[in-house]
């Protein structure tokens, strides 16, 4: 663990500060306990708006959000009364099947999520979308597995100020391909999921899960997440792609294993995580 420096000029903003010290322990792999108090968040919108620089400062795209702590049980572990959203970045995303950096990730979990591809804009507005309105926006459901991680160090002690900071804790994710149109006659509250994580040919264990973890049912998820954009004035853009948070207890890995998650009639994802 370090004790961050400030890699900024004094004509940085605390939020500017913030992110850039975020992003550069991300690339030295690094972690600290806090922000230093002159760029501090102390609330959620001081914590959203550090994140806001993170594109600049990293160079990358928004390609889409995650929300994290969309369960009790995840709330409960990072100690937040509520869902977290964070960026998705350029560089970050893979296909199924990709091998994912293991180096530098601490938390070393993977957790499969329903994610969900915009095919419309959801612009800011002065009154809260409705589930309807924002499924009607959506083009294609995916099954996804989040491999989240912090910079900071317990993370669960940080707050949630701080986490947002910290981009909501996002890494690296994978995007598995669009399942067939009839998902949306399903009820996805009570969709299952299983997943296994293997090292070489063995199944070292299995997990199962349901839409139910996810804030009671991926598409209120992603609903939570329209409008928490919109009470920002960030408008939810056509080709976003949304993880809505994991729907079993994150399966914990080790270098060289693999995790696959089975969404049954939604298709399958997979990934590496490298040695």
């Amino acid at each position: 663990m370090t004790t961050p420096t400030n890699p900024t000029s004094s004509a940085a903003s605390p939020s500017q500060q913030a992110a850039q010290m975020v992003w550069a322990q991300w690339q030295s792999e690094q972690v600290f306990p806090s922000f230093p108090e002159n760029c501090r968040p102390l609330t959620p919108m001081q914590g959203y708006q550090a994140q806001a620089h993170l594109p600049a400062v990293s160079g990358r795209q928004v390609i889409g959000w995650k929300i994290a702590a969309t369960s009790r049980n995840g709330q409960a572990h990072i100690n937040v009364s509520g869902p977290l959203a964070g960026r998705l970045l350029s560089g970050q995303v893979f296909e199924s099947g990709a091998t994912v950096p293991s180096a530098g990730n601490r938390m070393r979990v993977a957790e499969p999520e329903f994610a969900f591809t915009m095919g419309q804009d959801l612009l800011p507005q002065t009154t809260p979308f409705s589930l309807p309105e924002v499924m009607a926006a959506v083009a294609t459901l995916h099954p996804a597995i989040e491999i989240p991680d912090s910079r900071l160090a317990p993370f669960t002690e940080a707050g949630e100020a701080q986490l947002l900071a910290d981009n909501a804790c996002a890494r690296h994710f994978v995007l598995g391909p669009p399942a067939p149109e009839s998902w949306r006659q399903l009820d996805l509250s009570t969709h299952a999921v299983e997943a296994q994580v293997h090292q070489g040919a063995n199944v070292r264990y299995s997990r199962t899960g349901s839409g139910a973890w996810v804030l009671g049912d991926p598409r209120i998820a992603l609903t939570w997440l329209a409008n928490q954009l919109s009470s920002l004035s960030i408008t939810l853009e056509k080709g976003h792609v949304v993880t809505t948070g994991t729907c079993m207890v994150p399966l914990e890995l080790v270098p060289a294993d693999s995790a696959k998650a089975d969404f049954g009639e939604l298709g399958q994802v997979s990934m590496h995580f490298s040695v």
